[in-house]
């Protein structure tokens, strides 16, 4: 399937025209607009979150009991 050529682009402008009138076209394209913002805007969130949970290090703790009673706990830290 191809693109709308010059005067199918024509039609389908009078069309719309006809169907909302002059005065919604404005408002529907302000919230199309407003769409298309939050829908950037979440992606950019998902983006920043994936990167920050792949910077963020693991700290793990072991505690251990020695012999005589005594705990001893142990870190590690790694970087993803």
């Amino acid at each position: 399937m191809s693109m709308p050529g010059g005067s199918e682009w024509i039609l389908i402008i009078l069309a719309v025209l006809i169907l909302f009138g002059g005065r919604k076209i404005p408002e529907f394209m302000r919230g199309l607009g407003k769409g298309i913002r939050e829908f950037n805007d979440a992606k950019d969130n998902v983006r920043r979150e994936i990167e920050e949970g792949a910077k963020e290090k693991d700290v793990k703790k072991v505690v251990t009991t020695n012999e005589d009673g005594s705990v001893t706990t142990t870190t590690t830290t790694t970087t993803h």
